[in-house]
């Protein structure tokens, strides 16, 4: 276990609630500045807001695509992906076509994560394969399938499925990707315990709206 691990550089400071305010979103971008946290995670509405605020700070503004339910067009999630890097935006996390998932098919799924590939070829992709609704072989090939498809990272959740990141899944993850991509796990992070937990499995990014008090050595009682 990573006990003196500085958790900071790991966290990706998330707020993606349908209730975010503009002012929620100028007090995470100060958490984040003051903690020097990776990045924020916020939806694309607020990526301008976000990328104002951050300006000169180091700290990478990510927002999401196809989110939550990746149910949405190829072509859709590319130009928002596109629209999104325009915006300000880092780092784009998209949610694969989860029901191709379900059914075994791994070209759509594949083809629907290179299409937001081609849409932002320059910009860090992480790649949501929502882990809670596979079984084990489904998230081996889905992580396959994103490190096919030339994702920076294969991300283990949304946050508004019905589990988030286990340690079990980074490490079923970091053996398929073998050192060819990175994992974020998101979902569930809700203690320091909990974090160097999953860095120790593989995960280099952690997804949390708790960010703050994981550096500060607290629980996070929030849901993602």
């Amino acid at each position: 276990m990573l006990d003196g691990v500085n958790l900071a550089p790991y966290i990706d400071h998330t707020l993606l609630k349908a209730t975010a305010t503009a002012a929620d979103i100028r007090q995470l971008c100060a958490e984040a500045r003051e903690h020097a946290f990776a990045a924020v995670c916020v939806n694309p509405v607020y990526v301008p807001l976000a990328a104002a605020e951050l300006a000169g700070s180091g700290v990478k503004v990510a927002t999401v695509c196809g989110f939550p339910l990746g149910a949405t067009l190829p072509g859709q999630k590319a130009v928002e992906a596109r629209l999104s890097v325009e915006a300000g935006a880092d780092e784009v996390d998209m949610v694969i076509h989860i029901g191709a998932a379900l059914e075994g098919d791994w070209d759509t799924v594949e083809a629907d994560i290179r299409a937001v590939r081609r849409a932002i070829p320059e910009t860090v992709l992480k790649v949501i394969i929502e882990t809670c609704y596979l079984g084990d072989e489904q998230k081996r090939a889905a992580t396959a399938a994103a490190v096919s498809a030339g994702a920076e990272f294969v991300k283990t959740s949304t946050g508004f499925g019905t589990g988030g990141a286990t340690v079990e899944d980074v490490r079923l993850m970091a053996e398929v990707i073998a050192g060819r991509a990175q994992i974020k796990a998101a979902g569930g992070v809700r203690t320091p315990a909990d974090a160097r937990a999953m860095i120790d499995a593989g995960a280099t990014r952690l997804g949390t709206s708790g960010g703050v008090g994981l550096v500060r050595g607290e629980g996070n009682g929030s849901g993602y």
